[in-house]
């Protein structure tokens, strides 16, 4: 089946990326209520590198399916869900990485390393961790998992901030009414 990964950010309207989000087809994971629970063999490195069993998952739609089907309950655990089974898939950091963000008219939008485009905002939100010194910056792309915001991508929403006079207003950035703080 081919793949069209969706276009640069910089180059759609807020209603293109919007319309992108919406026809965005995932598996109805809250749906199911799988019988049996098991493990993965599944680990998800801190740099968002898929690997089963020690190896690498090197083709980029297996880990895109895969990464389809996953959701985190309250007890931050990771699982893999199917109508079959359940399994637990270890995650070292976050499931996924912000790897692109752009300001678009009142919104902060991001692309993934699975891309994925996620609009920050009542639904999705950003949340700082780390220390002053080393923040780390989470995004909330859906079912609870997190897309950690990688060097490059912090570093756009920081000049992003600073033109938007984040100096002033205590390191905050808003998308679509919310207001997210960037330091811890």
């Amino acid at each position: 089946m081919p793949y069209d990964p969706p276009p640069h950010l910089a180059g759609l309207s807020l209603a293109e990326i919007a319309a992108l989000v919406e026809a965005r087809q995932l598996p109805p994971v809250e749906q199911w209520s799988p019988g049996k629970i098991g493990e993965s063999h599944m680990v998800i490195a801190a740099d968002g590198t898929w690997f089963h069993e020690g190896g690498v998952i090197r083709r980029e739609a297996m880990v895109r399916a895969f990464a389809s089907l996953l959701t985190r309950d309250d007890a931050g655990h990771h699982w893999l869900v199917t109508p079959v089974e359940k399994l637990a898939i270890e995650v070292e950091d976050a499931a996924f990485i912000a790897t692109d963000c752009v300001r678009k008219d009142d919104a902060l939008v991001f692309r993934t390393n699975t891309d994925e485009l996620v609009i920050a905002g009542p639904g999705q939100p950003l949340r700082a961790a780390g220390t002053a010194e080393e923040p780390a910056l989470y995004l909330h792309v859906r079912r609870g998992c997190e897309a950690r915001l990688n060097r490059s991508t912090w570093a756009q929403l920081a000049e992003i901030a600073l033109a938007e006079g984040a100096e002033d207003n205590g390191w905050q950035v808003t998308s679509r009414g919310e207001a997210f703080r960037l330091l811890p």
